[in-house]
């Protein structure tokens, strides 16, 4: 059965945020009384809104709200993304390219206000027909749900659609729910070899991915 939908991570394959969020995380902590180090990040990598602020109240001394931590975080980051937004180089080509060919979604554990804001910015958000976060659903990565939501909402099957994704719980996600799985290892935040191997391709970076790719899965 032939690839016809292609579903991309955002942070790491196509914005290189996740060193981003790291900082943003640690300047808010700080700012608040709070702490944040290298290794909190990688404990709430996959995790949806609600989740990575619950975490960070209970964790990491932020006395404040899981609406509040939300808000400064999302907040600041926008901020960001307007001054400079970290697009990942050849990000931009690839989507518009396999956009002429095979329906594109985004699967992100992004909020949704970001996922558009960073899509707009970059110029690509006509490419996807479908954008879900795992804010829209139960569970956050590794579960398999956004990527089960974004199938659905594609009008396809897993078994017809492939994922790109960087991280350890991503992979994980998007194999557990049985999509083809494209592995562009994020080299601050490497997956494990254990969710590597899960992997039906591994690239050095987006720039690599094209249809002779997809057409060998």
């Amino acid at each position: 059965m032939s690839i016809d939908t292609i579903i991309f991570d955002l942070d790491g394959v196509i914005l290189d945020t996740e060193q981003l969020w790291n900082t943003v995380r640690l300047d808010f902590a700080l700012a608040h009384g709070g702490h944040w180090s290298e290794r909190d990040q990688p404990a709430v990598m996959g995790a949806n809104s609600m989740q990575w602020a619950a975490s960070m109240r209970e964790n990491n001394g932020v006395d404040l709200s899981d609406q509040e931590i939300y808000e400064g975080i999302v907040g600041a980051l926008r901020e960001r993304y307007a001054r400079d937004l970290p697009l990942i180089p050849g990000a931009r080509e690839t989507i518009t390219g396999l956009a002429a060919v095979y329906r594109l979604g985004v699967a992100s554990s992004s909020p949704r206000e970001l996922i558009e804001y960073a899509l707009d910015l970059a110029g690509v958000r006509a490419c996807f027909g479908a954008v879900v976060s795992s804010d829209e659903v139960w569970r956050g990565k590794p579960e398999p749900d956004v990527y089960m939501e974004a199938v659905e909402r594609m009008g396809t099957s897993p078994e017809r659609a492939a994922a790109v994704e960087d991280s350890s719980s991503g992979i994980q996600a998007a194999a557990s729910a049985g999509l083809a799985v494209i592995a562009v290892p994020n080299p601050a935040y490497p997956p494990s070899d254990e969710a590597l191997a899960l992997a039906s391709v591994v690239l050095e970076s987006i720039a690599g991915l094209d249809s002779a790719v997809i057409a060998s899965l």
